[in-house]
């Protein structure tokens, strides 16, 4: 293997949307490093219940009433 081609594999902390917070090896950042994340299994709707909590809240219908919807096969609103 070459040297001097590889990034830096190192420890940082990840701090997920509830504030608990784990260790992990990366090549994100630095050592010591931070990520907070802004979107996490804890909070987005594709692990929270997928597709049926999205269409509850009206958030396809929005979406199809702007852009047509083309995601169900029909076409756009009017």
């Amino acid at each position: 293997m070459k040297a001097e081609i590889h990034p830096d594999y190192h420890e940082i902390t990840v701090v997920m949307t509830d504030g608990t917070e784990y260790k992990t090896r990366s090549t994100w950042g630095k050592e010591g490093d931070v990520m907070k994340l802004d979107v996490d299994p804890l909070t987005h709707p594709a692990w929270q219940g997928g597709t049926g909590k999205v269409i509850e809240k009206g958030q396809l219908d929005k979406f199809e009433s702007k852009y047509g919807s083309f995601l169900s096969g029909g076409t756009k609103k009017d």
